[in-house]
């Protein structure tokens, strides 16, 4: 027998005396959401809370700035 065929089969045995229950099961029920950085943006932003942080600053400013257009606003075109 080969040794990659050896390797795919099933243990007789499992031991799970150090497994906990329900250790991600509310992560799991939160889900996540995968997204791929381009190469060039992932070498600037090095980890989720880069990216994360980045994208609440947008946030506040595209916030600020509608703020700012309806309270100049004087409903004219």
């Amino acid at each position: 027998m080969s040794k990659t065929t050896e390797d795919k089969e099933m243990r007789s045995e499992y031991d799970f005396s150090g497994g906990v229950r329900g250790k991600h099961y509310r992560a799991y029920q939160q889900g996540t959401n995968v997204i791929l950085l381009e190469p060039d943006i992932a070498e600037v932003f090095k980890d989720s809370g880069a990216v994360n942080h980045a994208l609440r600053m947008l946030m506040e400013l595209a916030d600020d700035g509608l703020k700012n257009l309806t309270k100049n606003s004087n409903g004219r075109s």
